[in-house]
């Protein structure tokens, strides 16, 4: 293989490219990755994080009589305000000592934000319902919950008025809290999810499996089978868990902070778009006085105008006159191709008679082709889910696990392809190496290779000494048919070159197909060695048969296939005589048999294993 690699320039092609890929990653990555990293580490120093403030005394007891135990979380917003910029902490208040601060609104006033909260000013312009958000949330409405680096410091702490203080050194923002009012505070620092990139916190394990489909397509195949055994498994785990709560002697009631924790969770979840959409209406509260604006400001204002109009009127021309026609175009194509798939399937699926086995069942390339129309199929109905996607806030994360199954299935696909093309492009540049090389490894292995075998075990293997005659009988007898078969394949070999053809362009469709033409392929050209191994093992298994019965007649013995066991009887001595005679001769033949099944079962091992491994 390196030979004619070298030879044909695959080597010299591989370092060319090899070389161009590391100029390109040295001139263009590696600085773009660098000045990446700096801009990071700039914006990192002039950023906060988010933070989560959290007492509680069964942590931190207190010695003091009267003490309080309050629980308060705060959540920072990215682009937290340098040192001695005040804001307005915004949040949640899930208790009277529990509290989510959403954002910190700059350079308003807490009455204000206050007022703008209850008449819902800071939620205009917004892509959904606000609703959704704080049914989700617990239904508590966002609320004024303090001030971030006020100019007077509070003398007293108060759990409905929150007074923090942050500095840039600091890890995490300080509570004006004196030590003498026995509160214990703590803090708990998270990263904040981005909705955008579908990050968001959970209790429970994503799952990947289709579970929507039953809703979705009903009992249309091939989508009424997809799910029979995960519910089977999910059912038996629920009859588990059941039985294993019946058997538990101590059972504790749920905290209140158990209670509380999927709430919490959905506030986290839910808190960078409500940031994103009150600093976005930031100046819809208080009074603003709005100045005139210059002749340079009106120019600009009358430029955008003007480009949001052309770009509106383009748009609607679009929408209204082209957009149709090729909407109708592609719902044609798309149906085409589903009533195309469908019949495919049923073709696929379809069985000559009722225990026979599915076209699919026997040939991996029907097994492959009927894998891909089963995607080509559910991906129209998968991106109809995923447009329900956006007719919520992206922090409501019931359609992520669709989006993932939907890309990563598309993902797999486009690798398939890309791999399909290399091995494509190489087996039609060599196709006469490759049907040459093909015919020479058959016809070494499936036909001259066997010959010497089966020439070999008439002789006496290893030294065993073998009956000569039944042997003889079966040798010739399997090289007979490997002569026939030979003088088959040998009409086949003009046509090596257009199948290894054929192949070569069936990879641009996915390197799995040319895979499975090969699998099926090798099951075609090695078909006489299974006949062998059939005939073998048929032979071997009624001899064993036969050689049990005789054995029990031996020694007066019967089996009762009614009761399945063996029991006692008399038989006489002819019978007794006949069957000690055949016992003998038959028990002196099975190693000249057991030989040859030995043989055509360890070749059909080998044939197993090579499309098991092309399977994987």
């Amino acid at each position: 293989l390196a030979i004619f690699a070298w030879d044909h320039g695959v080597i010299t092609r591989a370092a060319k490219g090899f070389t161009v890929l590391s100029i390109f990653f040295i001139l263009l990555l590696i600085p773009i990755e660098r000045i990446a990293a700096r801009e990071a580490a700039f914006v990192s120093t002039n950023t906060s994080k988010e933070y989560s403030i959290e007492s509680d005394d069964s942590q931190n007891p207190q010695p003091l009589e009267g003490g309080i135990s309050a629980r308060e979380q705060l959540r920072r917003r990215g682009d937290a305000p340098k040192d001695g910029i005040s804001g307005i902490l915004v949040g949640w208040k899930n208790s009277d000592l529990d509290v989510l601060v959403v954002s910190v609104l700059q350079g308003v006033e807490a009455r204000n934000v206050d007022h703008a909260l209850r008449v819902q000013t800071l939620f205009r312009s917004s892509p959904h319902p606000i609703d959704h958000i704080l049914d989700r949330c617990g239904k508590h409405p966002l609320q004024v919950l303090g001030t971030l680096n006020a100019p007077s410091t509070t003398l007293h702490f108060e759990p409905k008025f929150l007074s923090l203080r942050h500095e840039q050194r600091d890890a995490a923002p300080r509570i004006d809290c004196p030590s003498d009012t026995g509160f214990t505070v703590q803090v708990v620092v998270f990263d904040r999810p981005d909705p955008k990139r579908m990050q968001y916190l959970s209790m429970t394990p994503i799952s990947l499996a289709l579970a929507d489909n039953v809703a979705a397509y009903g009992s249309v195949p091939p989508f009424n089978t997809f799910n029979t055994d995960e519910d089977a498994d999910q059912k038996r785990r629920r009859k588990l868990v059941e039985k294993l709560k019946q058997h538990t002697v101590v059972r504790h009631p749920r905290t209140q902070k158990e209670l509380a924790l999927p709430t919490v969770i959905n506030q986290v979840n839910c808190s960078a778009e409500l940031n994103d959409l009150m600093q976005s209406n930031i100046g819809l509260v208080g009074v603003r006085t709005r100045r005139s604006l210059s002749v340079s400001e009106r120019l600009a204002e009358s430029a955008a105008h003007l480009r949001n109009s052309v770009v509106q009127s383009t748009k609607s021309a679009y929408q209204k006159n082209v957009w149709p026609i090729l909407s109708e175009v592609f719902i044609f194509l798309l149906m085409v191709q589903r009533i195309l798939a469908e019949a495919t399937l049923q073709l696929l699926d379809w069985a000559p008679f009722p225990n026979a086995a599915a076209l699919k069942d026997i040939s991996a390339t029907a097994q492959q082709v009927d894998i891909r129309l089963q995607q080509f199929c559910y991906w129209p109905a998968q991106y109809l889910m995923l447009q329900k996607r956006r007719s919520d806030w992206e922090s409501i994360s019931y359609s992520h696990s669709e989006y993932i199954r939907f890309y990563n299935s598309l993902w797999l696909v486009a690798n398939d392809v890309i791999i399909g093309i290399a091995i494509g492009s190489y087996i039609l540049e060599n196709s006469a190496h490759v049907a040459a090389f093909i015919d020479d490894l058959v016809d070494d292995y499936s036909i001259a290779g066997l010959q010497r075998m089966i020439t070999w075990l008439e002789n006496n293997p290893a030294g065993l000494k073998l009956n000569n005659e039944l042997a003889n009988f079966l040798g010739d007898l399997f090289l007979w048919v490997i002569d026939y078969w030979d003088n088959s394949v040998v009409q086949l070999r003009p046509l090596l070159p257009y199948i290894v053809r054929a192949i070569g362009w069936s990879a641009f469709a996915g390197a799995s197909l040319p895979i499975s033409l090969v699998s099926d392929w090798v099951s075609v050209l090695t078909v006489h060695i299974y006949s062998f191994y059939i005939g073998s093992a048929r032979i071997y298994n009624w001899q064993l048969t036969i050689i049990t019965s005789l054995f029990h007649l031996f020694r007066g013995k019967k089996r009762n296939p009614l009761r399945n066991r063996v029991d006692s009887c008399d038989y006489d001595l002819d019978q007794l005589l006949l069957g000690t005679i055949l016992f003998t001769l038959l028990f002196f033949l099975l190693p000249t048999v057991a030989v040859f099944y030995a043989t055509f079962a360890g070749a059909r091992m080998g044939i197993m294993a090579l499309k098991a491994a092309l399977d994987i």
